[in-house]
């Protein structure tokens, strides 16, 4: 059998400006899709961003500078109340973010279709910010808010977002209209989503799980046929309180029914659990 030798990590100084990169170009995608695709149609789809649209509407102030203003003593504020290192990265973004609005301010709107802005407004800031936060940091702004606000009323985190953000949307609705409220709705929703698809990409992996009589045929057959590392578990019937062992693996989607079938030839009564795992790292899977 072959030796494996350990993986190096990456060197620190290399891993550090990969971050920053990240950080840098995230923050230009958000910028790049607030002034082309949300500001014009009035999309205040929560955040910093969102308040600035208002501000925007109302009293035609720069939303670049509106969200420097505010972002800044919101990243100040968390220093000092949450007592947390938020790092340097996240400064950065908090920063280079409202520059980022300001030096693409002049550029022309991709469409005056509010869905349309909705829609790809959200892609772009939830593309964005999913490469600032593979890059381990943030833009600050409303979620520092949120915490801060989670710490005094001891709320769940989730909620003070939604409820910052849902004030924010609703305010937009007053201020422009019911429906311009509701393309924000979409605009955040398919942020969030968009962050997800960045963060964990498509390829959804399935977690299985067999308990069978005929533990080592089924656990050769894996290795052997499918080429998938298994692990064995010990476990209990609740019922019997009879001692099982459960084999656990890790496959790729279209390697699922090749197992399932490997399994059922072994013994067309084993059970069977199957569950999404969306971010598996080691061997045969993602590195890192």
């Amino acid at each position: 059998m072959a030796k494996k030798y350990r993986r190096e990590p990456m060197p620190a100084l290399t891993r550090h400006i990969i971050e920053y990169s990240l950080v840098i170009l995230g923050s230009f995608f958000v910028a790049l899709a607030f002034n082309v695709f949300l500001l014009p149609n009035n999309i205040a789809s929560g955040g910093v961003a969102g308040i600035s649209t208002i501000t925007k509407g109302v009293f035609d102030w720069e939303p670049g500078i509106v969200q420097l203003l505010l972002n800044v003593p919101l990243f100040i504020a968390g220093l000092i109340i949450l007592g947390m290192n938020f790092g340097l990265k996240s400064l950065v973004g908090t920063i280079i973010l409202p520059i980022f609005v300001l030096l693409t301010s002049h550029l022309d709107p991709a469409t005056s279709e509010p869905l349309l802005g909705a829609i790809f407004g959200g892609m772009g800031v939830g593309l964005g910010l999913g490469i600032v936060f593979r890059g381990r940091a943030s833009t600050g702004g409303i979620d520092l808010a949120a915490q801060i606000v989670h710490k005094y009323l001891h709320l769940p985190l989730g909620l003070c977002v939604a409820m910052l953000d849902g004030f924010i949307v609703t305010t937009s609705a007053l201020v422009f209209s019911i429906e311009e409220g509701l393309y924000a709705l979409i605009g955040l929703f398919v942020t969030s989503r968009t962050i997800d698809f960045v963060q964990v990409g498509l390829n959804t992996s399935k977690t299985v799980m067999v308990i069978t009589d005929y533990v080592e045929d089924v656990q050769q057959a894996i290795l052997n046929e499918i080429d998938r590392g298994v692990t064995v578990l010990n476990g209990s019937g609740g019922y019997t309180e009879q001692e099982r062992r459960v084999i656990m693996c890790v496959v790729q989607q279209n390697e699922f029914t090749k197992l399932t079938q490997t399994v059922k030839t072994i013994d067309s009564g084993a059970f069977v659990v199957a569950m999404n795992a969306t971010e598996v790292l080691g061997e045969g899977f993602k590195t890192s």
